[in-house]
């Protein structure tokens, strides 16, 4: 389960992808524009000190970015190339932004997600002592083989980012596709779907090393 908490964040998400967006090469939208977000979906980090989720968003006339980060209170090691930006949490206070495909915690999350079948994490916020739930803006589902006993991911050894982003782990291979819609689930796959798209498309594929 991912806990949230009702806080404000500056700059917001949407002002930190505004800016890292436009220099990604997968990125198919316009310059200059305001960022529209479609939905988005939690993993939960077991250790708790990780926020994990991911994002997607569109400019107002272009395709829907799938668009996974990480929240972490200090710098990643090694990963300044990855790293959105920061932000002031108003709970929380400085977090550090990053691509979540460099990222070993989403690795492992996107990884058991698709192996056991589980999906995104509930979330709910802390309110008076009681927990309240967040319902999900956007549905996500599993589809293919799953193997919920299968090796640790490890550590990230090579992330290649083009079209699509390819995270090399120890033992695993995760494809994550930039921008959803239109192709096939091929074998373990995150599938989603969201407002304005009516069948669930897939986000990210599982291979074996």
């Amino acid at each position: 389960m991912a806990l949230l908490h009702k806080a404000t964040l500056r700059p917001t998400k949407l002002d930190l992808l505004a800016t890292w967006l436009p220099d990604r090469q997968w990125f198919a939208g316009s310059t200059g524009v305001e960022l529209v977000s479609r939905g988005a979906y939690r993993f939960d980090d077991p250790a708790g000190e990780v926020g994990i989720e991911s994002l997607l968003v569109s400019t107002p006339d272009g395709p829907v970015h799938h668009v996974p980060l990480t929240y972490r209170a200090a710098p990643l090691d090694g990963a300044d190339a990855w790293l959105v930006g920061t932000t002031e949490h108003s709970v929380l206070g400085r977090r550090w932004v990053y691509d979540g495909c460099v990222d070993q915690v989403y690795a492992a999350a996107l990884a058991h997600a698709i192996r056991t079948g589980s999906g995104q994490a509930e979330q709910y916020f802390e309110v008076d002592g009681r927990r309240q739930v967040r319902e999900p803006n956007m549905t996500i589902t599993v589809s293919g083989a799953v193997d919920a006993d299968a090796d640790p991911v490890g550590a990230v050894r090579r992330v290649v980012d083009e079209d699509s982003t390819l995270v090399v782990t120890d033992t695993v291979e995760l494809v994550v596709v930039r921008r959803p819609g239109g192709a096939d689930a091929a074998g373990a796959a995150l599938l989603g779907r969201w407002p304005g798209q009516p069948t669930s498309v897939p986000l990210a594929y599982l291979r074996a090393r």
